[in-house]
This record gives C-alpha cells, structure tokens and sequence, in this order.
C-alpha cells in the first residue's frame, strides 16, 4: 500500500549484516516474517507477532523460535536511540537453524483517507504463513495503482473475497461485523480487533463474501499492521465511510496494550 521508508538498520542474529548472509537472504528463498509499528520502545500484540514467528518456524523447518530470543534481537537493533520505528523480523534457514534477521525503517501508519480496491482473481498459497516471495500478491497490488486504485483485494476465481493484498477485510452490514470465509492470514491486528468488538455493540461472525454480494454491506475497512482504514470503493461498488464505525473501531485499537518489546 505504501512504499517502504528508507532503511535505518538491519542485523542477522544481532550482528552487522554481512554480504554473504545479506546474498543467502536474498536468494535463499523459504522464509516468513512479522511485521509491527513500534511506539516508545512497545507494539501492540507482541505476544501473537511471537507466536506467529515460532509456528511458522517449526512448519516450514522444524524448529523451534525462542519468542524471549527474538525479543532480544529486536532490542539490540533498536538499542537507546530508536524509540519509533517500523521493524520487520524474517526468518530463514540457511544451514537448518532458525536464523533471524531484523529491519528497521521509520514508523508508518495507514495512508490518509478511504481506500478503493480492485479486486483479482488470486489467493496467496499457503496464507495462513506470512511468508516471503510474495511475488502474486505484490504484482496485483501495483496493477491495482496503475488503473488508479490504492491497492489489490484477493479473490477466489468464483469471486469469494479472502484479503487485502497486504491487509485483513471486514464488511458491516449495520448490524454486525463480517470477516470474509475464506483462506487468508490472520493479521495480528484483525486477531487484536476482533475480540474486543462484541463488548462494543459490535457482533462479529465469519461467512462467505462474494464480489457479487458486496452491495449489501453499508461498509467496508481494512486492517493491518498500520492501522485501520475505510473503504469507499470496490471495483464499480462503492462505500459510505461510517465515521461513527471508523471511531468505534479506532477507538479500540489504540484501548489496546502496548506491550514492551
């Protein structure tokens, strides 16, 4: 959605970056990651970020990814004097051990204003991993930007919705929140933020979402890493911004921890 801000730092295993390690990362192909906006030292849901980087660890190499570890990992590119901070933490695997690399760039948030999507036919393969490589997903979002768009919605061929290209979706009915059936990755702020939305007159289910059902949702938002935001547009179908969603939702959010990395 947006473009990366430039690199502050970036260590493998809590050393400088080596041109060897940095060509292996490059080309070596199998890897996942977690990505988290850092505030004053802390991030909201460090503990899913974790848990997300050991479970992909031991089903892509049978490992185990110490959660503490990285955590330590993470500190020490930061050290005293980077409190705010977009960070990223990618794991590969280059001689069968877990091997962890941290990137840190300047934090980000959500583009301003409501996002218009166009929607395409393709599913990220194994989505439940956040994993690198991802090619499809990549080219569909800048696709989308050419013909005026912000970014790509994904699709089945039937035309069942799943996600954002880089984000989570969720349609409001007026009633109740409805998070797409589909296969998708579970974005730690969607798993922040749907929990929390019953106890704000909120109910919120999964079902099946088509491109031909879109006209019966009153709204529409987006969810990552970054933030929340509306959607006004998804291919020919527009969305009213619901403020008063948008402030429920907002609200919420920053009612979350922020745990201390």
């Amino acid at each position: 959605m947006t473009t990366p801000s430039p690199l502050q730092r970036l260590e493998i295993d809590g050393q400088a970056a080596t041109a060897d390690r940095l060509l292996w990362s490059a080309l070596g192909g199998v890897g996942h990651f977690t990505a988290m906006q850092v505030r004053g030292g802390a991030t909201r849901g460090l503990g899913l970020h974790l848990e997300r980087l050991d479970s992909a660890t031991r089903e892509l190499f049978d490992r185990e990814l110490d959660g503490e570890h990285v955590r330590e990992l993470v500190r020490h590119v930061l050290r005293d004097d980077i409190a705010d901070a977009s960070v990223r933490v990618h794991v590969h695997a280059p001689d069968g051990e877990p091997s962890v690399t941290v990137i840190v760039r300047a934090p980000g948030g959500m583009p301003g204003g409501a996002q218009a999507l166009r929607s395409a036919p393709y599913q990220r393969p194994f989505p439940h991993i956040k994993h690198l490589g991802g090619f499809g997903q990549a080219r569909h979002g800048e696709l989308a930007r050419r013909a005026g768009f912000d970014d790509a919605l994904l699709t089945g061929h039937d035309g069942t919705v799943s996600e954002g290209a880089t984000t989570n979706i969720a349609f409001y009915d007026g009633t109740e929140i409805i998070w797409p059936d589909a296969p998708c990755l579970a974005g730690i702020t969607m798993q922040l933020l749907e929990p929390r939305l019953p106890a704000a007159g909120l109910p919120t289910r999964r079902a099946p979402v088509t491109l031909a059902s879109l006209s019966s949702y009153t709204a529409a938002f987006i969810t990552n890493a970054r933030g929340i935001a509306p959607v006004r547009r998804i291919d020919d179908t527009e969305f009213k911004v619901d403020e008063t969603l948008m402030e429920t939702l907002a609200g919420l959010y920053a009612d979350v921890p922020l745990d201390t990395v």
